[in-house]
């Protein structure tokens, strides 16, 4: 058995249901604002397409996905982050959304298993953590809070620690703090990993939740173009519909970056054997062309933000994120009491940071701070934080 097996932790919304299961909340319905599923509409285009070419389940996807998607994605790579060149044959490869590729890329990637051959954020998305023990590593956590902006301090790893890494996983925008790390630190990052050969995987799915029309976030290939690296050497970035188009049962996103380790990596997935069925990639060619849908989904989230986050703000330090659609406020109590408290008084259930987070040497970055995903209609969003701002007045 692959010794990893035994480190992996429960997943998040395993602990949490233990956590509340004895409890019998006193308001009903109960409002979840723990899973970041988003509970928007998916765009009739794309559910057109589905419908329309249904029938080609009867035949095998290949690997590298349609011609037509990788075109999509790298027309809208150069949109987006005004690159100059994107080759849909080098650049690109259509994954069953970032997950899957964000989790099995370690296990191509990573050929040593000593510790610290990853490194990534904390708290982070489980699957980098799960990615790692499962290639053989025990991961470097590098904890964001408020000190560093809720951003990866890169000052915090030594020239030897850089030496020994094989793979960064970042989080931009952050998850689930909502930073945005600015182009200078990806910059600063890319030019660390020329310099001791490791690979950067710039996990983006929230990219396109943001609340300025005219600063949108920077990305890793990008930065990567900005300082001449037009071939992506090192970068790798990940990116889905699951977020931006209100499409997570899809399970549709792409890797693009690195011709060299996107050929490496064709190579792995292949033996892997995931592939997106083909009806799914016509729908996914229509989404990555479509850019009406995304503005109206961002404006729905920011509506949700400037109704929900002045209520809030009056009982909780609850930092306005730079993107992503997550709240990350500070609690005035332990998390899980909190989490227990507001599901019992308020009927609302929300994720202890501490879920989110491992302890290190440092502490646990997510204690006293609690998840709230704004993923509801507006209504069910300003009634939760209603009832939460009411339990605090009145059991604190």
């Amino acid at each position: 058995m692959n010794a990893g097996l035994t480190l992996l932790q429960p997943y998040p919304f395993e602990r949490l249901a233990t956590l509340l299961n004895p409890i019998e909340p006193a308001l009903s319905p109960v409002i979840p604002l723990t899973v970041g599923e988003p509970q928007h509409p998916p765009p009739e285009g794309a559910v057109a397409r589905l419908q329309e070419h249904a029938l080609l389940v009867a035949k095998y996807p290949a690997t590298q996905g349609r011609a037509q998607l990788r075109e999509a994605i790298a027309r809208w790579l150069e949109s987006r982050f005004a690159l100059p060149s994107v080759d849909p044959e080098r650049h690109v490869l259509p994954l069953n959304g970032t997950r899957e590729g964000l989790f099995a890329l370690a296990q191509a990637v990573v050929s040593t298993h000593q510790a610290g051959a990853v490194i990534c954020p904390n708290p982070f998305y489980q699957i980098y953590e799960g990615a790692a023990l499962l290639a053989g590593t025990q991961p470097l956590l590098l904890n964001c809070d408020e000190r560093n902006g809720f951003l990866p301090d890169l000052d915090l790893v030594t020239a030897a620690q850089w030496q020994n890494c094989q793979l960064v996983y970042l989080c931009t925008p952050g998850n689930p703090g909502g930073a945005v790390m600015p182009s200078d630190q990806l910059q600063r990052l890319i030019a660390l990993a020329h310099e001791h050969d490791f690979l950067i995987a710039s996990d983006e799915c929230y990219s396109e939740i943001y609340p300025d029309e005219d600063a949108p976030p920077t990305g890793l290939l990008e930065a990567a173009a900005a300082m001449g690296n037009g071939a992506f050497r090192h970068c790798l970035c990940f990116h889905s519909l699951s977020k931006r188009s209100n499409l997570p049962g899809l399970r549709s996103g792409f890797v693009a970056g690195d011709p060299e380790w996107i050929a490496h990596f064709r190579r792995y997935r292949t033996y892997h054997g995931c592939a997106m069925p083909l009806h799914h990639q016509i729908a996914s060619e229509w989404a990555w062309g479509d850019e009406e849908h995304v503005i109206t989904n961002r404006a729905r989230y920011r509506e949700k933000f400037e109704a929900v986050l002045p209520i809030l703000s009056s009982v909780l330090p609850t930092p306005k994120p730079n993107a992503g659609f997550y709240l990350w406020p500070q609690t005035p109590v332990d998390d899980e009491r909190f989490a227990q408290t507001v599901y019992e008084k308020a009927g609302v259930s929300v994720l202890p940071g501490r879920y989110l987070a491992r302890e290190t040497a440092a502490g646990n970055p997510g204690a006293m701070r609690v998840r709230i995903a704004l993923v509801a209609e507006l209504s069910q969003c300003v009634e939760a934080a209603e009832r939460i701002a009411e339990c605090l007045r009145h059991d604190w």
